[in-house]
């Protein structure tokens, strides 16, 4: 028995009758682009600029330490967890759970959530549509000090809210 389909695809992006040779391979041993000071290590799997904007892809490592963002939410985004090793600390916005290797958590725009982990858990973050999230991840690793004024205009500027 198959199921009905709901909705329709979206409309064609690609209007060629043969396709085209347009894939292309991240190896799994090219080095993290991003190393925390706590520690962990992100790596830009897919990156927006690098899929047109329709998403971005990463591969987080946490340090031995936990750490991870509080409740925020996305007006722009959605954001997908899929756990790959270890443990992982998601917050589904009633509550905080522990996700373990095979567990997946999507959050859409405006939904609240946050993470934590350590060990050297490791997780795939990927964002819909594929924001610049790169300046984000980058500013804040580096540590860099802002006034509340900066902060807040950094955190809107790349649509974080936190609650």
């Amino acid at each position: 028995m198959s199921l009905p389909l709901h909705r329709p695809y979206p409309p064609d992006r690609y209007r060629g009758s043969t396709g085209e040779v347009s894939a292309w391979l991240r190896r799994d041993d090219v080095p993290a682009e991003l190393s925390f000071r706590a520690g962990g290590t992100c790596e830009y799997l897919a990156t927006g600029d690098r899929t047109d904007g329709k998403l971005g892809v990463y591969r987080w490592t946490f340090g031995e330490d936990e750490s991870g963002p509080d409740a925020h939410f996305h007006r722009a985004i959605s954001e997908q967890f899929y756990v790959l090793s270890g443990e992982v600390s998601l917050y589904d916005g009633r509550a905080w759970v522990t996700a373990r290797p095979g567990d997946f958590l999507y959050v859409p725009e405006g939904g609240l959530h946050g993470f934590r982990g350590g060990g050297g858990a490791s997780m795939l973050l990927t964002f819909a549509p594929g924001g610049p999230r790169e300046d984000y991840f980058e500013t804040l690793a580096r540590g860099e000090e802002m006034s509340e004024e900066q902060r807040a205009e950094f955190m809107v500027r790349h649509d974080t809210y936190w609650v």
